[in-house]
């Protein structure tokens, strides 16, 4: 049995989107962070790292959002959660690496600016920064996707459930959806997927 290790308010919504839509079956296992659950021996173990998600498989544990993604595409291809041809699993995978490597840093300075510096007035400095970069983020994303009804255009894929998920982040790193109108279409598609009222459940 795959089980799934996750937090509430984490990108690991993504993945528990992706899972619901692929009907794989899955255990859950919540992750406490107010009392550091994420940094106990026993889930170290599972996940050096220390952070969610994390997949435990029959072959093994995968870490890492834009990874498991695509294992979860890859895993249930008759889901069709992932383009078909090389070049549009690229172009999935370019869009998974910008919201990872880029738009969740940007966020991340807001609630975790500790781990970029000490110095309280520079953490000071980058969270002050949040709200704009968020904005900068966005819209690019809203200007270089969404040519469809979803992210990458007609066909539905686990970058929507990854694209969704950050946005819910939006209203807490004081940005105003409503700026964005082709993010804000999405996110209310999304909100009436079962797969995904099932993951937020």
């Amino acid at each position: 049995m795959t089980t799934f290790y996750y937090a509430p308010g984490t990108c690991a919504l993504a993945v528990r989107i992706a899972l619901e839509e692929a009907q794989l079956p899955y255990t859950l296992e919540r992750l406490d962070f107010a009392s550091a659950q994420q940094r106990s021996p026993d889930y170290l173990a599972i996940n050096p790292k220390g952070r969610v998600p994390a997949l435990v498989t029959h072959e093994g544990v995968i870490t890492e959002t834009p990874a498991l993604l695509a294992y979860v595409a890859q895993i249930c291809p008759q889901a069709q959660l992932a383009p078909a041809t090389p070049f549009g699993f690229a172009r999935m995978q370019e869009l998974n690496s910008y919201l990872a490597s880029t738009v969740h840093v940007a966020h991340a300075h807001r609630l975790r600016g500790n781990r970029w510096a000490d110095d309280p007035a520079a953490i000071a400095a980058m969270q002050r920064k949040v709200s704009a970069n968020m904005r900068d983020c966005f819209a690019y994303l809203e200007m270089q996707y969404l040519q469809g009804p979803w992210v990458l255009g007609e066909q539905f894929t686990v970058s929507d459930a990854y694209l969704f998920t950050v946005s819910t982040w939006l209203k807490n790193d004081d940005v105003d959806i409503a700026q964005f109108p082709k993010v804000q279409a999405h996110q209310q598609r999304m909100l009436a997927r079962p797969a995904v009222q099932r993951a937020m459940a």
